[in-house]
């Protein structure tokens, strides 16, 4: 996949959250052309994880709040797919109309170097049991809140 020379904002601002949400939301229409199929094999699953329409909104929304979050996501998100391994299984939140689809959630994590480690959220749906990417975050951590990482290479 082509990288594009965009800079990802390091800032909280409104401003600076909203430019992170549209590279987000970029990435994945640039990610989804180069994936028809919309799904990676996740070698501890053993099953494919599907990326659609929810994972695009829920990840956009809660990743563009931090930078190590988008940045993750752009330059990572295959490898997290693939890679990451199963934490924990619950039940979705019942107050949650995005998780009222699933009938479980999975949380699985992925240790990056230099970044920690980067949560995925996997949503079973109901009946056909396919696995849904819902959402990808950094995990912060305390060596990370009071020196975030800086890349040269912090464009896309």
């Amino acid at each position: 996949m082509p990288k594009l020379s965009i800079e990802i904002p390091i800032g909280t601002t409104l401003e600076e959250i909203k430019i992170r949400k549209k590279i987000i939301r970029d990435f994945y229409a640039t990610w989804n052309v180069a994936n028809p199929t919309k799904k990676v094999y996740n070698a501890n699953l053993k099953e494919f994880i599907n990326v659609r329409f929810l994972s695009i909104n829920e990840t956009a929304e809660i990743a563009s709040r931090r930078y190590i979050s988008t940045f993750a996501i752009i330059h990572y998100f295959t490898e997290i797919l693939e890679l990451a391994e199963e934490k924990r299984r619950t039940k979705p939140k019942l107050d949650n109309e995005n998780q009222k689809r699933f009938s479980e959630i999975i949380a699985l994590e992925y240790r990056i170097r230099k970044l920690g480690s980067i949560k995925l959220t996997v949503g079973v749906l109901k009946g056909s049991k396919q696995h849904i990417q819902y959402c990808i975050t950094a995990i912060e951590e305390k060596r990370l809140l009071n020196n975030p990482p800086r890349f040269s290479g912090n464009s896309y």
